[in-house]
């Protein structure tokens, strides 16, 4: 008798780099064929998912590579069980070596953002169901009658279907199992959802919008990489040209993935898909069910779910047959991850779709500067939507100087936005008050002594919210009660809010317009995405007269009533020393405005600031975003900064200050000397000290073409090893500064 053996190697899903050895055998995988009496000759192939021994305790892993260095199999482990319908394609397992490599993470833990648990290997089950067999039983009653006449037919129907339609209850049921007039059995498990017709219901596009959905078209049908900027003013109707895209690829029979940012996956969204689409898309967010994401993950890989729509974690999908990858809102934020596995989601996604052959259209009303220079260069092609859908004007903006014309003492609003709010009141339209600020204000302070309320594990203000008669930080959670009296020197009524959040421009608000509809929309309010779509939709329908929010409403939502915005602090994130602070706060501006006048037109933006004259501002009132690109690109072409040249970021943190300022100058003295590349540092983060832990941050610059990644990885294995509570986090091209 003979057995086969092979020797695979396998990665698993914990914080190693490197693949194990593992022994394949038929027997131990029950393929032994016992009437021949001997093992059957089969071969496990790269990219199965299996389930190995690992120490102590069982974990899944994926086959990656059918050949292994090591030759002595009598040290190996075997291999416990392989899962069958899920393969992960060559192109997906090099996808998540390159980002391992990029972002120097370990590939273990690459695959962990891939994995789940057994639950998604798994064939869904089949469904237990009755159906009739035999005659009437002895004892008839009205309802036992009104179901057997429900059930004459001979489908099989589950319990609960049986005893709904019928109007019964399950005892009834019950009695006629035990009887013998019906049987169990059991049917297929129901599909998770009908694939989505490409013809159901195409659009009327105007002129600009089929010119552009054309040329997407062509670009798909050559089923090969390419990077697509469609870059359209807000309201241009940017969906509708990308979801021709969309069909062009399910007539090619394969897959698609929508990303958005979660907080823009609302239900309007959705309803414009089925709409297009005939039903609704798969979706991937934090709002979903772990059974659900799991039903969705099996179909990603089986082919069965043809398109998904998701935030950033849906781009760890393993779809079978990937065939166009979307990115709405590409200059989001929120599609760099900065814990475990370092990532911007966006430039990932170009890169699954360059290693696949498959296109990549990034779209934007306000395009981050790194991929309008790639359009401009010509890496990427260049879409533009250049107006409104419908004719409708872009919203008139009106620059209110501060210095000029100030609020009124212990006020927020100008009295010229005040007026427009009236205005806007009076016509039975909708105003949006936005401040990128949460809670009712960033610092509380003592008049007597001067006392801070400070976070005790950040070096941060405690900001207070007065909806929960709480101070809380936002950075680690830390909450603590409003005091009655100064904890510093004891003095009563003496605590002072200084500046304004949402909430203190909801309460100036209600004495302003206390017969008026508000609604607040900001996170610390929200709890989970189904609150948030439903308050959406209030907003949506009209049922708010004022919307007072921070940046949850400036993310592609159309509200047709909106006619009016007015930005309550336009200066807000120009004074941090972060270099993407300008871009971050033309996105915002740029987006939020857009959400006035989208149906109608006759739209209007007031933006207060002190600095009237900062170029930011003034590209904003003037309504140029060429103008500000132009400005921005030259000013980075300079400092030789992205695109025009590389970061990268080292953060240390310790629990021991000094600890953490020692290890940094020790990497310092084995930094390798290379020219064009500099090293700053070490310096205090920004935030310097988070849960607890002192940060300091080493700053990386090198020119455009440069390794990094490679460099990188070469200083860090010249460094001394970390001890005791040292902690190093590499952020290659970083988004946040802090």
């Amino acid at each position: 008798m003979s057995l086969i053996c092979q020797i695979v190697s396998v990665l698993v899903p914990v914080y190693v780099d490197s693949c194990y050895s593992y022994r394949v055998r038929a027997r131990g995988l029950e393929l032994f064929d016992e009437a021949a009496g001997e093992g059957t000759d089969v071969r496990i192939e790269p990219g199965q998912v299996v389930r190995v021994p690992l120490g102590p305790r069982s974990v899944l892993g994926v086959v990656w590579d059918d050949a292994s260095e090591f030759s002595d199999e009598s040290r190996l482990k075997d291999i416990e069980h392989v899962y069958d319908g899920v393969v992960l394609s060559g192109d997906f397992r090099k996808f998540i070596d390159w980002i391992a490599q990029y972002t120097l993470a370990q590939r273990g833990m690459v695959l962990r953002m891939v994995l789940r648990g057994e639950d998604a290997l798994l064939p869904p089950k089949p469904v237990s169901a009755l159906r009739f067999i035999g005659d009437a039983p002895e004892r008839m009653t009205k309802a036992r009658a009104r179901v057997l006449e429900a059930m004459a037919g001979g489908l099989a129907e589950t319990k609960s279907d049986i005893a709904e339609r019928c109007g019964v209850s399950a005892s009834v049921i019950d009695g006629l199992v035990k009887s013998g007039t019906l049987s169990m059995c059991e049917l297929p498990a129901p599909v998770l959802m009908e694939p989505p017709q490409a013809n159901f219901s195409p659009p009327s596009l105007s002129e600009m919008q089929d010119s552009a959905a054309a040329e997407l078209r062509r670009i798909v049908k050559e089923q090969q990489f390419a990077g697509v900027l469609l870059d359209g003013v807000t309201g241009s109707g940017k969906t509708e040209v990308y979801f021709e895209a969309v069909a062009e690829v399910l007539d090619q029979g394969k897959q698609v993935l929508i990303m958005v940012p979660e907080i823009a996956l609302t239900d309007a969204f959705l309803k414009r898909f089925e709409a297009r689409f005939g039903v609704c898309p798969g979706e991937w967010h934090s709002g979903q069910s772990q059974r659900y994401k799991n039903l969705i993950w099996r179909g990603v890989a089986t082919g069965d779910v043809r398109v998904v729509v998701g935030a950033r974690s849906s781009l760890m999908l393993p779809f079978q047959n990937l065939g166009l990858i979307v990115v709405d809102e590409e200059h989001d934020g929120a599609y760099k991850q900065e814990d475990r596995v370092i990532y911007n989601a966006r430039d990932m996604a170009v890169v699954r779709g360059h290693l696949s052959g498959f296109p990549v259209i990034l779209a934007s009303a306000t395009p981050s500067v790194e991929s309008r220079n790639n359009a401009d260069l010509g890496r990427y092609e260049h879409i533009r939507l250049p107006s409104r859908f419908g004719g409708q004007s872009m919203p008139d903006i009106t620059l209110i100087d501060m210095r000029a014309d100030p609020p009124e003492k212990g006020s927020w609003l100008s009295p010229l936005l005040v007026q427009a709010v009236d205005e806007t009141l009076e016509a039975k339209q909708q105003s949006l008050l936005f401040l990128n600020r949460r809670g009712y204000a960033p610092l509380t302070l003592c008049r007597t002594c001067g006392h801070r309320f400070q976070c005790p594990n950040c070096s941060t203000w405690l900001v207070e919210h007065r909806f929960r008669k709480q101070l809380v930080c936002h950075h680690c959670g830390h909450t603590e009660a409003v005091p009655p009296v100064c904890p510093q020197c004891g003095d009563e009524h003496s605590l002072v809010a200084c500046g304004p959040g949402v909430e203190r421009i909801a309460e100036e608000a209600a004495s302003r317009w206390p017969d008026r509809r508000i609604v607040i929309l900001s996170s610390d309010l929200i709890h989970g995405v189904q609150q948030l779509r439903a308050e959406l939709e209030l907003v949506s329908s009209g049922k708010a007269d004022i919307v007072i929010g921070t940046q949850l409403v400036a993310k592609g939502h159309n509200f047709p009533a909106m006619t009016l915005v007015g930005v309550i602090d336009a200066d807000l994130g120009l004074a941090h020393g972060d270099l993407r602070a300008g871009e971050k706060v033309f996105q915002t501006l740029a987006q939020v405005t857009g959400r006035a006048g989208r149906l109608h037109g006759q739209g209007r933006g007031f933006l207060q600031s002190y600095i009237p004259d900062h170029p930011v501002i003034a590209a904003l009132a003037k309504g140029d975003r060429e103008e500000f690109y132009t400005y921005e690109l030259d000013q980075r072409r300079k400092a030789a900064m992205p695109p025009f040249g590389r970061l990268a970021s080292v953060i240390l943190s310790c629990e021991h200050r000094e600890a953490a300022l020692a290890y940094g100058r020790d990497m310092i003295r084995a930094v390798p000397h290379t020219e064009g590349v500099r090293v700053l540092g070490p310096a205090e983060a920004p935030l310097s000290v988070l849960r607890g832990r002192f940060r300091f941050r080493l700053l990386v610059s090198a020119p455009r073409n440069f390794p990094l990644s490679q460099w990188l990885r070469q200083w860090l294995q010249d460094c001394p090893k970390t001890t005791g509570s040292l902690r190093i986090q590499i952020d290659v091209d970083p988004v946040s500064f802090v």
